[in-house]
């Protein structure tokens, strides 16, 4: 097959219009995501396949989408017992409060590359359940400790318990999805994240009203309720996720077949590498763009986390109650939900992510301006919408930026999970700049959340141009292979290269 009939191919899948004949004589070795144990993919109309991806996620979003509400709840809601005397108990003087957020960092942030490798061995459907029951047990011991020591190791635990879930579920889903329908879908998971911040200041502010129940104060119960909360999930998610979309039961044989086929075409001409060699690993760390997305991450990650932490803090310290403030964290999450949802949809639609990306990162600048500066309380307040949403909008950009733009299975897992990994760090560095002794406008803070931001307007127009240059000089390859007769690459050639072949295409 030449580069040049490939693309007519890759053109035809993404109208829903699929050749279903030479499939069934798919060579065994060169046989994609278990294509050979399945019929020949059928041709769909572009309302069948919209009915065929709406079936896909009414099974997989709303299980995942809730599983990630509760890690970002449980990883969270203490910044909500901040407030409800976890610091008091616990006697949290001097920076302790920060180090134990911090220390929640450094396992989650080594043990997500890993996590990523062994994911299809282990099958999603057992690991990232059993992942999910294992933190939410940890959860509801949290609530019992008694020292800052036993709080430190608590967040260290549930730090490596949580690891596997987002790189994990984010890779899960390249496996079933084409790559311009990624966003939407990581927007939808992303999305249980900006509501977790909302569900935690309604959640904080009921089960204050349980302090001393027991013997407990109103932080424990945080920790215990939604911990086991955790569970639940974990224990129903064991019988609605599957694994693959060859092995999907839910799924006709025909439909099976149809998805395999269009993930095959969907990021090389003639397939993805599904087999594990170490060379996936050298080349991802020597890909330049993995490191630069790396930053752009960041550039968005230490908002986040920044905001996510402290935001009860920083709202409390405007001159609301405890109680209040609580609940005045709720609108600016719900705001950044509804933002969210938008702008996943519209980057999809025009199958661009750098513009939104680009958005979150105007947002956050103006955000955090509005709170350095010394103007009203509703200035400031409205500052806040304007972080959360941002940050959060604009995160699902930056992870399907990326995923779109690696190919093979496990150079996209390994790169994947290197790029949440790594830039989570920009999370550790956020758990440390919001001083005590900073309060009530907390300029330290602000200003390097600023830095961070910076860092985004100057690596982002560099990853777009470096992009579009390559797409270009491979256009040019392209057609002068064309005109001149140069031979092309063999199948296997192209599916080695991955995306580094003349026929892959990165996205803007």
């Amino acid at each position: 097959m030449t580069i040049n009939d490939s693309e007519v191919r890759r053109a035809s899948i993404e109208k829903g219009q699929v050749e279903s004949v030479e499939e069934s004589s798919v060579k065994p070795e060169l046989a994609y995501g278990g294509e050979d144990t399945l019929p020949p993919p059928p041709d769909l109309t572009p309302e069948q396949v919209k009915a065929l991806y709406r079936k896909i996620d009414l099974r997989l979003m709303p299980i995942l989408t809730l599983m990630y509400l509760c890690s970002f709840l449980d990883r969270g809601n203490i910044g909500n017992a901040k407030l409800q005397g976890l610091t008091t108990q616990l006697d949290l003087t001097g920076n302790k409060y920060n180090i134990a957020l911090t220390m929640y960092f450094v396992p989650y942030c080594l043990f997500e590359c890993p996590a990523n490798l062994v994911l299809k061995k282990f099958r999603p459907s057992r690991w990232l359940p059993g992942i999910t029951l294992v933190w939410g047990a940890i959860m509801t011991l949290m609530g019992l400790v008694k020292n800052y020591p036993q709080l430190v190791g608590t967040r260290i635990c549930l730090g490596v318990a949580e690891a596997g879930l987002f790189p994990g579920v984010v890779y899960y889903l390249t496996l079933w999805y084409p790559r311009h329908m990624i966003q939407y879908r990581v927007g939808i998971f992303f999305g249980g994240a900006t509501l977790a911040g909302a569900f935690s200041g309604l959640l904080a502010f009921g089960i204050s009203f349980m302090a001393g129940t027991d013997g407990f104060l109103g932080w424990s119960w945080i920790f215990i309720i939604e911990g086991l909360a955790t569970v639940v999930v974990g224990f129903i998610s064991f019988f609605i996720l599957v694994d693959f979309p060859h092995t999907a039961k839910f799924l006709t044989p025909e439909e099976r077949a149809y998805v395999v086929h269009r993930k095959k075409y969907d990021n090389s001409s003639v397939g993805e590498e599904e087999h594990f060699e170490i060379r996936h690993i050298w080349e991802t760390l020597l890909d330049w763009q993995v490191w630069l997305h790396i930053l752009i991450y960041m550039s968005i990650i230490a908002p986040l986390y920044g905001i996510s932490l402290f935001l009860p803090s920083i709202i409390n310290g405007f001159g609301f109650t405890t109680a209040i403030s609580q609940l005045l964290t709720v609108p600016p999450y719900v705001f950044a939900t509804a933002t969210l949802l938008v702008w996943a949809i519209w980057s999809d639609k025009i199958k661009m992510r750098y513009p939104f990306v680009l958005a979150g990162l105007v947002f956050n600048l103006v955000g955090f301006v509005i709170n350095i500066a010394d103007v009203p309380i509703g200035a400031k307040y409205f500052g806040t919408f304007l972080i959360v949403a941002g940050s959060y909008a604009g995160f699902p950009g930056v992870v399907a930026w990326l995923g779109n733009n690696l190919a093979g299975h496990y150079k996209r897992g390994v790169g994947m999970a290197l790029h949440i990994g790594i830039g989570n760090f920009g999370g550790a560095i956020a758990s440390n700049i919001y001083r005590t002794q900073d309060a009530p406008r907390y300029v330290l803070g602000h200003g390097i959340e600023l830095m961070f931001v910076g860092i985004g307007f100057i690596i982002l127009p560099i990853t777009v141009i470096a992009y579009k240059r390559i797409n270009a000089q491979r256009d040019a390859l392209v057609k002068q292979m064309e005109e001149t007769g140069t031979p092309h690459y063999t199948p296997e050639q192209l599916r080695r290269m991955g995306d580094r072949a003349p026929d892959f295409r990165y996205t803007l």
